[in-house]
């Protein structure tokens, strides 16, 4: 059936097929492996089979990647991650390499009963305390399609063990998209989850995206749901690894729901400073939890946790007067059009940028830059740390409000980003004149002439309120000279010549 991924299949290598994702020898070998599911007498074993032959041909596929890091070269998995990669050079197991994918063991005994239901979440009837969701995030992963992969295999064996289940996708019944029709799926699920769910109950929604515009439409999918968020909090799910080549998400956010019993409401106007002292609140609370030695929240984590925070303070009212919440989720937008909350919740993310200074640079300092002053240090700042993904500046850039930032960058090739040195600059411009450009700028002519006074005298001339600046001039300097990136070395013991000559500079 066509879809985004099925139909890559198609349009890169002609395949029509599910069998020609495999070679003969897969297709043999990943077969007989499932033939042995005949002969299990307990559908407990059945079932493992049938997972373990769908992780064989997890495996074994002309999809399977090679993955030549470390001592020695090996096969990674069709989803390494998740999608339908074609490739020009696969890996192939031989039926001894299979045998971890095969043998599934299960630890410890079961010591309560449960039930599986492979339902629409709207259909739902049975009633419980507590809900777990993970929905769909605007269509980053087509998981309708790519489960599609496995029921190709499982195909009759799926029934025979499973009789009240079925084989085929249901890819209609997915909720998928980004127009009203999703959001009207969306509602109608969680309305109907809410609505099977005990007074007391709670629902934990697991959400990983970044974008101010979804977040936006999700607070008024959970609004319509008559669910608010209480409590919130951003783990790490993604870890580091040679196969993540590109930008990933690395954090989720965990809210946990419950019903809204509040006929409070508000106007925007009034809920704009709220939502900004919450994102403090939530910053300050996960700042002072952290381990100052070995952090466990990233910028991006901290971020996360901005739109999470707005959506509590957004959800904690019925209504929000200035809003038709109705007549938002119909609403078929134009291209990059949002609902009126993606505004509250885009200033959420400025506010938390404000809030994450770069170390040794004093708040007021800070404060006083502008928005690309702003993302430049921040970027400096993750570089420092070895991070080089992409998505780190489109975040920075998106919360900091910088419209174009390329210009910055010595290169945006995936875990290899960077932004240019103070020599790369040169004479280029940052955003207007600000005291960070003009830092940028005596730095460059300090490395070229290896001494200050150029550089001091350049400063003098240029920074019509040089006095009354120089302690924030010299703070920005120090925090430059502060570097320890490789391709920051000359210019970072500029930036100390440099400092150290405003600092003791004198009328």
């Amino acid at each position: 059936m066509p879809g985004t991924e099925t139909t890559r299949l198609i349009r890169e290598r002609g395949w029509t097929h599910w069998h020609h994702l495999f070679t003969p020898r897969q297709l043999l070998t990943n077969g007989l492996l499932l033939k042995q599911v005949e002969t299990a007498p307990l559908m407990q074993e059945r079932a493992a089979m049938l997972l373990g032959a769908a992780r064989c041909a997890d495996w074994n596929s002309r999809l399977s990647r090679w993955h030549p890091h470390g001592a020695n070269e090996k096969s990674e998995q069709v989803f390494s991650n998740q999608a339908l990669n074609t490739l020009d050079n696969y890996a192939g197991r031989a039926l001894g390499s299979l045998a971890t994918a095969w043998a599934i063991r299960f630890t410890g005994e079961r010591t309560t009963s449960g039930r599986v239901e492979p339902i629409d979440a709207r259909a739902v009837r049975n009633s419980t305390d507590i809900w777990l969701t993970d929905p769909p995030y605007a269509d980053a992963i087509n998981y309708h399609e790519l489960s599609e992969f496995f029921l190709a295999w499982y195909d009759k064996e799926l029934l025979k063990t499973f009789p009240n289940w079925y084989s085929d996708s249901k890819r209609a019944l997915a909720v998928q998209g980004t127009g009203g029709a999703f959001r009207h799926a969306m509602v109608d699920g969680y309305r109907n989850l809410t609505e099977h769910m005990s007074e007391d109950g709670f629902q934990v929604v697991l959400f990983t995206h970044q974008d101010a515009a979804v977040w936006a439409d999700l607070a008024l999918v959970l609004w319509a749901a008559g669910l608010r968020v209480t409590v919130a909090w951003t783990i790490a799910t993604e870890t580091e690894s040679a196969l993540k080549e590109g930008n990933y998400v690395q954090g989720t956010v965990l809210m946990v729901l419950r019903k809204q019993t509040t006929e409070e409401t508000a106007f925007l106007d009034e809920v704009v400073p709220e939502v900004e002292v919450e994102v403090q609140r939530q910053l300050a609370s996960m700042h002072d939890l952290d381990d100052r030695d070995a952090p466990n929240f990233s910028d991006a984590d901290y971020q996360l946790a901005a739109y999470a925070a707005a959506l509590r303070v957004l959800t904690g009212y019925r209504a929000i007067e200035d809003v038709d919440v109705s007549y938002e989720l119909a609403r078929e937008r134009r291209r990059g059009e949002a609902n009126p909350l993606a505004g509250i919740i885009e200033d959420a993310v400025r506010t938390a940028s404000n809030y994450l200074v770069p170390a040794g640079l004093p708040p007021q300092v800070w404060r006083a830059l502008v928005p690309e002053e702003k993302f430049y240090l921040k970027g400096l700042e993750v570089e420092a740390h070895g991070d080089y993904r992409a998505g780190v500046y489109q975040e920075f850039a998106r919360g900091f409000g910088v419209a174009d930032y390329t210009r910055l960058l010595h290169t945006g090739a995936a875990n290899q980003t960077r932004l240019k040195t103070a020599s790369e600059l040169q004479r280029a411009d940052l955003a207007g004149a600000g005291l960070v450009r003009h830092a940028l700028y005596a730095v460059w002519r300090a490395a070229v002439t290896g001494d200050a006074a150029q550089s001091l005298s350049w400063l003098h001339f240029e920074i019509a309120d040089y006095w009354p600046q120089r302690k924030a001039l010299a703070a920005i300097l120090r925090s430059l000279a502060a570097l320890r990136i490789d391709h920051w070395r000359t210019d970072a013991a500029a930036a100390a010549l440099v400092a150290g000559a405003v600092e003791n500079d004198h009328v």
